[in-house]
């Protein structure tokens, strides 16, 4: 079953990965502009920040491995539906804007199942290597997708990497859906707006995780500071070019792989403290951008804050699964990921109008002090290990 879960969690990670190349290309084939892309690739996005709560819930009362299926299956046709109106030359942005946001609203459902599947199928003393290893196919993946996209595309058409992404969902949901975990969902039937409070109760009462999850949302605020500024500046300012920037990019791929795979190999003694020094790392490569710093040390810096990204995803993925109880797993990764998913477009939505207020370098160090202080200093709400598990909340 263990093999069965992580080939269908590469397979899922690698045809998500494949789907916003194909969709740009799709969008600037058929002659729409940076704002008819925009709506297109947001229309994913804000179902799935509306739903995921919900999400959250019923990840609570299904089988995990039934969401799966269900999701991956949905976002199959989703990818089916655009690869046959590719084909066939509709190109209505309209249809791709709509099949987006019901691949999105599947994403909101299927992600908070995903924490309770890896913890039903994986032994305790194992989860650590296999969200180490699921955490290196998504980095890989992300990696090569954009490159198989567009050689694809080239070659035959978006029409057929569109196709290609939904014989990889199928695939995914066969294999995901072939797993089997004992029990309906593991918490006793309430109302729903009753599972969603004794959701929130549940992060309420630890707060060393709402702390972090905190941090983390600030991370990823800065990482779309850094993302849309870092390119600007390398390209026009540094005198890299897209050579200097595809440098950066591809040597924080190689940090994050690197740090996922010492994650389960490293004697670590306090994982959550680890976790919030690797977000916290993300101050060297915003520094760096303020300082002017030529491609090599920009290069550098963000090796390295990658590597913490590294280190974090498997130690963070194997705490929480550890610390939360499974009946309430659903609800509590879903206000985190809800946290995660809407600041990284935030940041990168905001980067260039602050830019143009306060200047690259004044929001570059503001970005590398928030990052930085709003890891560390959650550093100071992580107790014992004895201490971080409550017992479990009633609900009223």
């Amino acid at each position: 079953m263990m093999s069965r879960l992580l080939l269908g969690r590469c397979l899922s990670a690698l045809a998500t990965a494949l789907i916003p190349t194909t969709l740009t290309l799709a969008v600037l084939r058929a002659g729409g502009d940076g704002g008819a892309l925009g709506i297109v690739l947001a229309s994913e996005l804000v179902p799935l920040l509306v739903l995921l709560p919900v999400g959250g819930v019923v990840a609570d009362r299904v089988r995990p491995e039934r969401l799966a299926l269900a999701a991956d299956l949905t976002r199959c046709l989703s990818q089916a539906a655009i690869a046959a109106e590719l084909l066939l030359g509709v190109n209505r942005l309209l249809d791709l804007a709509l099949l987006s946001a019901v691949a999105g609203a599947a994403i909101a459902f299927g992600s908070p199942a995903v924490p309770r599947l890896v913890i039903a199928v994986v032994p305790g003393p194992d989860r650590l290597r296999m969200n180490a290893r699921i955490g290196v196919a998504t980095s890989l993946s992300t990696v090569a997708a954009p490159a198989l996209a567009g050689t694809v595309t080239v070659a035959a058409g978006p029409g057929w990497a569109a196709g290609l992404t939904a014989v990889l969902f199928a695939c995914s949901a066969v294999t995901l859906g072939g797993v089997r975990t004992s029990g309906e969902g593991a918490g006793a039937r309430r109302a729903f707006l009753a599972d969603l409070a004794g959701g929130w109760r549940e992060v309420r009462t630890r707060p060393w995780f709402l702390a972090a999850v905190l941090g983390h949302g600030v991370w990823h605020f800065v990482a779309g500071l850094f993302l849309t500024l870092g390119p600007v500046m390398v390209v026009r300012h540094l005198g890299g070019g897209e050579a200097g920037w595809t440098l950066i990019v591809q040597g924080g791929t190689v940090g994050m792989v690197l740090g996922v795979f010492a994650a389960p190999r490293l004697p670590i003694r306090r994982p959550l403290a680890v976790v919030q020094a690797g977000a916290a790392a993300y101050l060297l490569p915003m520094a760096a951008l303020a300082a002017g710093a030529p491609v090599p040390v920009l290069a550098g810096a963000y090796f390295v804050a990658m590597f913490g990204l590294g280190l974090l995803s498997p130690l963070w993925e194997t705490v929480v699964a550890e610390e939360v109880p499974e009946g309430a797993l659903g609800r509590v990764r879903s206000f985190d990921q809800l946290i995660s998913f809407a600041s990284r477009p935030f940041g990168l939505a905001v980067a260039a109008p602050l830019a143009g207020m306060t200047g690259v370098a004044a929001l570059a160090v503001t970005g590398a002090v928030l990052v930085a202080a709003a890891n560390l200093v959650a550093i100071a709400w992580q107790p014992a290990a004895s201490d971080r598990r409550p017992e479990p909340v009633q609900p009223t």
